[in-house]
């Protein structure tokens, strides 16, 4: 997947038929024909230069979101919070992120 930035615009090329695939499924989800479209909000960290899998994301506004990230796991011993209620919990590496308030933790730790 190529992808370009352009001051506040960012456009994701897909260069192969399963990334074109997927990205019919995204653009799916985050147009609403009928109401408001969805927004993008970055969840956890993704560190420059660190061996990471990819950047990840919360679609806010969806109806099924606890089944969107289920193979979302700390990659070390960390502290998830919750900006809506103020819970902390504790994670061991391999954990899953929890959903909490209807969006994944942020991991602060």
């Amino acid at each position: 997947m190529k992808i370009n930035l352009e001051k506040n615009l960012v456009e994701f090329c897909p260069e192969s038929p399963e990334e074109k695939a997927k990205m019919e499924t995204l653009w799916q989800l985050m147009i609403e024909c009928n109401g408001v479209s969805r927004s993008m909000v970055p969840v956890g960290e993704y560190v420059p230069g660190k061996n990471n899998k990819g950047a990840t994301f919360y679609i806010e506004g969806l109806a099924n979101a606890d089944q969107a990230y289920v193979d979302v796991h700390v990659e070390e011993d960390c502290i998830c919070w919750c900006s809506t209620c103020n819970k902390q919990v504790s994670l061991k590496k391999g954990d899953p992120i929890p959903l909490c308030c209807g969006k994944l933790m942020e991991i602060i730790d």
